[in-house]
């Protein structure tokens, strides 16, 4: 099964939402700014991903900015930040079987399909 970790409000996310529908493959799509991922999930992502904490970070957030910026934090801090502020967790993710990819810009999914 597809997963997407989707925000609605994003343009990228719903190009990269339009990308799936039109694969005809079956998906969930996952509002992970209402359902916001465990830590488990979190780290599965990382892992499907296969990058570091910070590279999954929406760097130009203000949250991040006014907050974070120029710390010198651990993985495990990073991850505790996206948990506590979801917002900045990079999107849209799609995730099939144990690939994922970040949709920015969005065509990157077809590559995952």
């Amino acid at each position: 099964m597809i997963k997407i970790y989707h925000n609605p409000r994003c343009r990228k996310s719903r190009e990269g939402l339009q990308i799936l529908e039109a694969s005809g493959e079956t998906f969930e799509i996952i509002k992970y700014l209402e359902d916001v991922p465990t830590e488990k999930e979190l780290r599965q992502v990382l892992n499907c991903l296969d990058i570091k904490p910070e590279q999954l970070i929406r760097k130009n957030e203000s949250i991040w900015k006014e907050n974070f910026k120029g710390k010198l934090l651990s993985d495990d801090e990073i991850i505790d930040i996206m948990l506590e502020h979801p917002k900045l967790i990079e999107r849209p993710i799609v995730i099939k079987d144990n690939k994922a990819i970040i949709g920015r810009p969005p065509e990157n999914i077809k590559s995952i399909l």
